[in-house]
């Protein structure tokens, strides 16, 4: 993968951990730079992000505590969601992803071309959340 491409996906990663862009803007940057889509996996602490020929680049995260839950609660996954799509003062990604990890999130799957993002846990039960029109 070309060092402009990694730039970005290490420029978007950066801006999701500290909040200097939103979800729909790290999208954007992403698409435009030539990405599919990427998966989030809280279990190695990583960022895959791949492009439509298979090419990738793999990321570390920031550390976060705590360790995934053995069950997977989608309702509590569905109200961080909204909670992060509300973008309240107290949100921030580093609480999202320890409160995701407490409800059994393994990790996440987004599709641009699917317009969804797919989060499981580690008995692969899945919440679906579709991209907002």
């Amino acid at each position: 993968m070309d060092a402009e491409r990694i730039s970005v996906a290490k420029a978007c990663l950066q801006a999701t951990h500290d909040g200097s862009l939103s979800f729909p803007e790290i999208v954007g940057r992403l698409i435009a730079a030539g990405f599919e889509g990427y998966t989030v996996d809280y279990r190695r602490n990583c960022q895959t992000c791949y492009m439509p020929d298979g090419d990738c680049v793999t990321m570390d995260m920031q550390p976060c505590p705590g360790s995934v839950a053995a069950a997977f609660d989608a309702t509590e996954v569905e109200r961080l969601v909204r909670w992060a799509q509300a973008n309240p003062p107290d949100y921030s990604y580093l609480a999202f992803r320890e409160k995701a990890k407490a409800a059994g999130c393994a990790g996440y799957l987004v599709s641009f071309p699917g317009r969804r993002v797919v989060y499981f846990g580690r008995t692969a039960e899945t919440h679906v959340e579709h991209f907002p029109k």
